[in-house]
């Protein structure tokens, strides 16, 4: 790992970019705060907004979105162990899991609590999350069940442009895929392969 303010500003990743993600989670595991912070920095803002949709408004009331994020991105830091990611769509994907166990845990708590009066126009009037977006609210569950029959990258890549609306090209840093155009070609293919699950699901129901 480098040290001093020397040779720091060579290696400082992009603000807009990913592709420096895993080195910075090598320096984290040695001890970088600074490496921390940015890794941090990078994606708050985005899982915050992602957070955001898929957190009903009952559950809102209980805890506030960015301190679950932050709190779930912190934790995650705290327990990458042996967690080697092959690219930088691993680890935003590691968070993606991370973050929608905390947020069904949140709505089992409230689920588990009186609703407030005028609770139920607050949820059917919640922003959808981008996915909800893309699929409808009706289909989500079908969608994270045939998610998960997909391969790891194949969910990485779905996730990065469906969910999060990455252009191709930052999904091509992220999977490391050469160009943007054969991210293009890569995220269909998972798509239309996520849409048979999601099709053999529905019939088989």
């Amino acid at each position: 790992m480098r040290n001093g303010g020397a040779d720091r500003s060579n290696t400082c990743p992009r603000p807009d970019g990913l592709e420096s993600t895993t080195k910075l989670l090598a320096r984290i595991r040695d001890g970088d705060a600074w490496a921390r912070d940015q890794l941090i920095a990078r994606y708050l803002h985005t899982l915050k907004r992602w957070a955001h949709g898929r957190l009903p408004a009952r559950a809102r009331g209980l805890t506030d979105t960015d301190d679950l994020v932050q709190s779930t991105l912190i934790r995650a830091l705290n327990r990458l162990g042996s967690f080697e990611p092959q690219h930088d769509g691993a680890f935003l994907a590691y968070l993606r899991k991370a973050l929608l166990n905390q947020i069904r845990d949140e709505i089992r708590r409230a689920d588990r609590r009186p609703e407030p009066e005028g609770a139920s126009e607050n949820i059917a009037g919640r922003e959808p999350s981008p996915v909800e977006e893309a699929i409808g609210r009706d289909t989500l569950t079908s969608y994270e069940e045939a998610l998960g029959q997909l391969s790891d990258r194949e969910q990485q890549a779905v996730f990065l442009r469906v969910e999060l609306g990455m252009e191709y090209q930052a999904v091509a840093d992220a999977l490391g895929i050469p160009t943007a155009n054969a991210a293009r070609m890569y995220v269909g293919r998972a798509i239309a392969r996520l849409a048979e699950r999601m099709r053999g699901r529905n019939e088989d129901g």
